[in-house]
């Protein structure tokens, strides 16, 4: 008995961590032109991944599917689009 409760706590957490994302259309409206890249971290968290070209750092938050993708001219932003965020 005491495994199952133990097993629908942790459930129960995973379940409130999954749907605290930080991608939503709240939080992308908060990007700003000009603002700093650790502003940006500190709306959306650490970025899953970045790339550099010409100078310009590209940022993605989330996956193929669904995410935010912000564009930095140093450190800071230039563009910011999203994909299937709610």
């Amino acid at each position: 008995m005491l495994k199952a409760i133990r097993l629908i706590a942790i459930l129960g957490l995973l379940a409130l961590l999954i749907g605290c994302s930080r991608l939503t259309v709240e939080n992308f409206k908060k990007i700003k032109t000009g603002a700093e890249y650790d502003e940006v971290v500190q709306i959306l968290g650490r970025p899953d991944s970045c790339s550099e070209a010409l100078f310009v750092r590209s940022c993605v938050w989330g996956d193929e599917q669904k995410n935010i993708t912000v564009g930095f001219m140093n450190d800071k932003v230039i563009i910011a689009t999203s994909n299937n965020i709610r």
